[in-house]
């Protein structure tokens, strides 16, 4: 594949083989050496307290949010379905389900937000363009089982094909998030952040070059973005990022996270970034090494403190209190406790 989609398919294949599973178990995470990833420094083994396996089983997890009840919401697209997860007992129970599967091993529902306490999901990699028959957008949740399309970004992407190279017309999309009543979507095949309005209305939010855009965080009118970064996918390439509606001016925040997924904030405006490992570089489009991932502490000065490693292969977070909830392509979610130290906070 060409370069701007080759991360893509490397994100595609993580879903594969851990879904396979015939990649080596998780080594306990008390056990990781102490050597944070290139371009980091490491805090220490006992810094973020304990880290506790909380849920396991999950199919195809990718997205997930902080909803009604401050309860854990996370999609699960090989089954279709929205999880309810109580961060803590870890109790499971299904909050909506009979959204469009994933196809290729990755897609189907793939991230949920809440505005106004209605649940909007994205779904992705369902269209005909990858043997699929539903629609590639953002489906608001009207009960357990029932669904309404309010942004049709499939079609809007077909229509609208970005500058940089891409094999999929209708787009990977990765992230949703709610901005001033709105909804932000990142599409890593085609590299640009879409804004989408309620009543279905589409636009280009912001583009890039093939930076390949992942996770987000809104803080006011700042919009706060994981970059997973090209082919060789190397630290300096995993960016945090943050602009805004009335600039064009693009901030870099922080670097080094190889394979950038995530960015969130935690306690006292301290922004945090999920690293899903060191590339394995046997050829364009494979993943991360098993157990290389990292929850990462951005640091006044642009740099990286490594909060927790030898994470596996993980997709998104959420932040409740001083407690991370981290969720893995392996159907897991693990619980990073004490994750913030002062000074908190982060320019912005």
């Amino acid at each position: 594949m060409r370069g701007a989609t080759r991360i893509l398919t490397a994100i595609v294949s993580v879903v594969l083989l851990g879904a396979g599973c015939n990649a080596e178990p998780p080594v306990a995470l008390e056990q990781q050496t102490a050597i944070g990833p290139e371009g980091g420094s490491f805090r220490g083994l006992n810094a973020a307290g304990s880290t506790t396996l909380l849920v396991s089983g999950l199919e195809g997890a990718t997205g997930s949010t902080i909803g009604p009840g401050r309860q854990l919401y996370v999609t699960e697209g090989a089954a279709g379905k929205i999880s309810r997860v109580n961060p803590s007992t870890g109790d499971v129970t299904t909050f909506a389900s009979g959204l469009p599967t994933s196809i290729i091993g990755i897609g189907g529902a793939i991230d949920v937000a809440f505005l106004d306490e209605t649940a909007y999901v994205l779904v992705t990699l369902v269209g005909s363009d990858v043997g699929g028959g539903d629609v590639v957008g953002i489906y608001r949740v009207d009960g357990p089982s029932s669904f309404t399309i309010i942004a049709d970004i499939g079609a809007y992407a077909a229509s609208h094909p970005p500058s940089t190279p891409f094999d999929i017309p209708t787009g990977v999309q990765y992230a949703l998030e709610t901005y001033k009543g709105d909804f932000l979507v990142t599409d890593g095949h085609h590299n640009r952040v879409l804004h989408a309005t309620l009543e279905g209305d589409i636009s280009e939010f912001r583009t890039f070059g093939n930076i390949v855009p992942t996770g987000m965080d809104v803080s006011g009118n700042t919009v706060y973005m994981a970059q997973a970064g090209p082919t060789p996918h190397l630290p300096g390439d995993g960016k945090v990022v943050s602009f805004r509606s009335k600039s064009d001016a693009v901030t870099e925040i922080a670097s080094g996270a190889p394979l950038n997924v995530d960015v969130e904030f935690g306690r006292g405006r301290t922004l945090f970034a999920l690293s899903q490992g060191t590339w394995d570089g046997a050829f364009p489009g494979s993943p991360a090494l098993p157990n290389t991932g990292a929850l990462m502490e951005v640091d006044g000065d642009g740099t990286l403190t490594t909060v927790k490693e030898g994470l596996n292969l993980p997709t998104s977070m959420e932040i409740i209190g001083n407690t991370a909830y981290v969720v893995t392509l392996v159907g897991e979610i693990w619980q990073v406790d004490g994750i913030s130290s002062p000074p908190f906070g982060v320019p912005h």
